[in-house]
């Protein structure tokens, strides 16, 4: 997007994103390439979703230093954490 091109309401470029949240453009493009979050691509912009990112960012903010935990339970059907039958994660 062209600086002063308006963006489609409730949707923000990766810049207005970081401007509201204080996260880092490159990690707004990672989270929306993982799908965390949801966005646009349109050309080589990203136009990321307002409420879906200040949806994100509450849960994160609600986690707290947890965000960090590998072990979460809701990261256990994710393929990551701790599995199931209680073998997870060690070799």
């Amino acid at each position: 997007m062209r600086e002063g091109e308006d963006v489609i309401e409730g949707w923000l470029t990766t810049e207005q994103a970081g401007e509201l949240t204080g996260y880092n453009v490159k990690y707004l493009r990672w989270l929306a390439g993982q799908g965390r979050i949801e966005a646009r691509k349109i050309g080589r912009d990203w136009l990321i979703g307002q409420e879906d990112l200040l949806a994100y960012k509450a849960e994160m903010d609600a986690l707290g230093d947890q965000k960090h935990n590998p072990w979460r339970e809701d990261l256990t059907g994710q393929g990551r954490g701790r599995r199931a039958d209680g073998e997870g994660g060690e070799q």
